[in-house]
């Protein structure tokens, strides 16, 4: 049947197909059955294909062309994107049609993490969605159950326009602090970023819809990311990033893995064997199917027999050749069958066929605002407090400066660009031609109005901060001043150095000199040098802070709600105290959209940090960073005392945290574990609200995956020997400290 248009399309792939299989009275098939398993569901289904019809399930087109949308194309966009948008598809990053005769819906993807992203807004012109902090923010709340109910608003929305694939649940770990895409991440550690991005799983599948996670793995920064091979021990790669995926994927169990660009040990992270045959479905015994990035697969046979389920659009496409490998034996039949059965299992396990997405949905916009506004006021982190926060409410006149203020807040950019709701600008400073089109983009929250709001006995007047002797001598007439600093950061393009851009730093400098009274709004996507740090009264590393990113800004600065926050990844002092001080190939990069000016030769990066990632790095070098890993302050103060260790298979620490301040506030506390002759890693922690003078006792159980070590010849141990363990506020704050005596034990793997 031809469709002429894409709500024809919907239709087939949605309530019309069951309709149609009711009219013919055929008697149930096996894989309607609901009371059978997602495995055996999928069995019954696949086996029912024909091979061309198991082919085109691994075979991804992309959702959406160009030239469906009456714009100027220059010629760096890729021939895949210049296309019309596929019959039957949305408009977004991916689409493979529906199979109507056996009731296999459509997939369509959408890119995520933020939100139901809609790329440049112009793939489905006026389309919004909630947008949500950074991941980085989110991270920084340490609080997975807030984790979980972001991912379910993101999932809701994505059923609601039709989606039924969310290309979400990034785990890649910050060794590069300046990489464009942290924001999308979670930050350094495994085992935070496993357990926050692994409950944002959970929680967009538990509204049907299918999240992956990705990039599988060490996709650690964006300059080279399609040449670029990761260089790094197998125990130190097991230890760090893979054990991050690996917490993920056991507390999220996502519906498909996204394999990366770039290399790692030399081979293809698409067709790598030991990553996704030998780690991820063989020890792992993940059953659910693995998709590559978008252009990733560079042969047929050498993906396909690694363990690649299905290839994301490129110009180039390997799979157009499938059916053609196994007719002449070069690739098995049984092979891609079984490719097709995980692609079933999932849409089965997440109740994609079940439950199917139509776009018109009712979305909540106010609650889903509402999630938003609560991630960004858990993950905005105080980092440092003379005293100025929270504003008085006897402040008469404050200047707020620079950063968009009266307009907006920045988000992240790239394939994870949400539209929000309510509206946006773009900021095309030095920006031309299709980095144009790619400008950072500002949701329309404004802090200056949300305090002006707060705060309507105080006279609030607004400088753009162009004029850094302006700004200066409006900030000298009052009370408080308040400079907002903004960096983008986006996908295919790392940040060079730490330095803010526009001459922010001079700004802050000159405002802070003038103004002992002055507090610095960072929105970030990466750590920043701080050359006024000592003159600033205080600073609020506010991300990408979202939807309602204005108001809760406001309603930090003005003291309605207490800072929680605590920094999922070190904030260094300068570069030379990182494992590489110059981010490798950028010499040869250009920061263009996409990393569409990447450098072409391939090249090596050492990661001779190994699994000491981040604040382990700085422990094992002995270098003391501006802002430690966890570090984060309140409107209170805590005290801890009164340290017990349990031994046992999972060691538990118990303790005493006293709210010693004046007004409620919420302290994170941190388990950090050494083994015999290791850095200390987060081993557990403790969000905990308390009011003023209040004490609980405290117990964090070790994660005993984070006490183990991996040796090639014995695997996972845990070694016998002394342990050294401390519990506080962040990296290197050791509050309260012991030391435990463990027998050797194998590893227990899994939640």
């Amino acid at each position: 049947m031809e469709f002429k248009s894409i709500a024809g399309a919907l239709l087939m792939s949605g309530a019309l197909m069951t309709e149609s299989l009711a009219d013919n009275a055929q008697p149930a098939r096996g894989w309607e059955d609901r009371t059978r398993s997602a495995d055996e569901r999928a069995r019954l289904l696949v086996d029912a294909l024909s091979l061309d019809e198991q082919i085109s399930l691994l075979r991804t087109q992309s959702g959406f062309g160009l030239l469906s949308l009456g714009i100027p194309l220059p010629p760096t966009v890729p021939e895949s994107m210049r296309k019309h948008t596929p019959e039957g598809a949305l408009g977004s990053a991916g689409f493979v049609p529906a199979i109507a005769r056996v009731g296999m819906p459509a997939q369509q993807m959408s890119d995520a993490s933020l939100g139901v992203a809609n790329l440049g807004g112009f793939v489905r012109r006026g389309d919004e969605a909630t947008s949500l902090p950074a991941s980085l923010a989110l991270a920084a709340t340490f609080d997975p159950a807030l984790a979980h109910e972001a991912g379910a608003m993101v999932g809701s929305e994505a059923h609601a326009k039709g989606f039924n694939i969310q290309l979400a649940g990034g785990v890649n770990l910050t060794r590069e602090p300046r990489n464009g895409r942290n924001f999308e991440y979670a930050g350094e550690d495994p085992l935070l970023s496993g357990i926050m991005i692994g409950e944002q799983i959970a929680g967009i599948q538990s509204r049907h819809v299918v999240s992956t996670t990705k990039h599988f793995a060490l996709n650690s920064q964006e300059t080279g990311r399609f040449v670029h091979d990761a260089r790094i021990d197998e125990a130190a790669l097991r230890e760090s990033d893979l054990l991050a995926f690996e917490i993920a994927i056991d507390r999220g169990q996502p519906g498909s893995v996204m394999c990366a660009y770039n290399r790692i040990n030399g081979g293809y992270a698409c067709e790598n064997t030991f990553l996704l045959h030998t780690v991820l479905k063989g020890e792992w015994r993940y059953p659910g199917w693995v998709m590559s990035d978008w252009g990733a697969v560079h042969g047929l046979k050498s993906s396909i027999d690694a363990g690649l389920d299905q290839e994301s659009p490129q110009d180039a496409s390997h799979f157009a050749g499938l059916k053609e490998a196994v007719l002449k034996g070069d690739v098995s039949g049984a092979r891609v069958a079984e490719a097709a059965r995980r692609i079933a299992r999932s849409l089965f396990a997440v109740g994609v066929i079940d439950h199917p997405a139509r776009p018109g949905g009712a979305i909540d916009r106010d609650a889903h605002g509402d999630v938003a506004e609560r991630v960004a006021l858990a993950g905005m982190v105080l980092l440092t407090n003379d005293g100025v926060l929270p504003l008085s409410k006897k402040i008469r006149r404050i200047a707020v400066i620079g950063g968009f203020a009266d307009r907006g807040v920045l988000s992240g950019g790239g394939s994870s660009q949400v539209m929000p709701y309510g509206g946006h600008f773009l900021d095309t400073r030095g920006r031309e031609g299709i980095a144009a089109i790619f400008s950072p983009v500002y949701g329309l929250s404004s802090p200056l109005q949300a305090l002006r709001a707060l705060l309507p006995a105080a006279q609030i007047e607004f400088d753009d901060g162009a004029d850094a002797a302006k700004a200066a001598a409006l900030a000298r007439s009052v009370d408080v001043a308040i400079v907002f600093a903004t960096r983008a950061e986006e996908e295919g393009s790392d940040s060079p150095d730490f330095q803010l851009p526009f001459d922010q730093d001079a700004l802050i400098d000159a405002v802070a000199s003038s103004q002992p009274r002055s507090v610095v709004v960072l929105e970030t996507g990466n750590p920043i040098a701080m050359p006024w740090l000592s003159k600033a009264g205080a600073v609020v590393q506010a991300w990408y802070p979202g939807q309602r990113g204005g108001e809760a800004i406001a309603k930090i600065l003005a003291g309605a709600e207490s800072p929680s926050g605590r920094l999922p990844m070190t904030f260094p002092r300068a570069a030379k105290q990182l494992p590489r001080p110059v981010i490798a190939g950028i010499e040869r990069a250009r920061r263009t959209p996409f990393g569409l000016g990447a450098p072409v030769e391939p090249f090596a990066i050492d990661f001779q940090e190994g699994s000491d990632v981040g604040y382990r790095w700085f422990e094992r070098q002995g270098e003391q960073p501006l802002f430690a890993f966890g570090h984060g302050l309140t409107y209170t103060t805590f005290a801890y005392r009164d340290l017990r260790i349990e031994d046992g298979d999972k060691p538990r620490v118990t303790f005493v945290l006293t709210n010693s301040g004046s007004r409620a506030g919420t302290e994170t506390a941190q388990l950090y574990a050494a083994p015999p002759g290791r850095t200390h890693r987060l081993a557990g922690w403790a969000r905990v609200t308390l009011q003023p003078g209040e004490s609980r006792s405290i117990t964090i159980d070790a994660d005993p995956r984070l006490l183990a070590s991996y040796d090639k010849k014995t695997g996972w141990q845990r070694v016998a020997g002394t342990y050294s363990m401390y519990v506080g506020p962040a990296a290197g704050m050791r509050t309260l400290q012991s030391k435990i005596t463990l027998k050797s034990a194998e590893a227990a793997r899994g939640s």
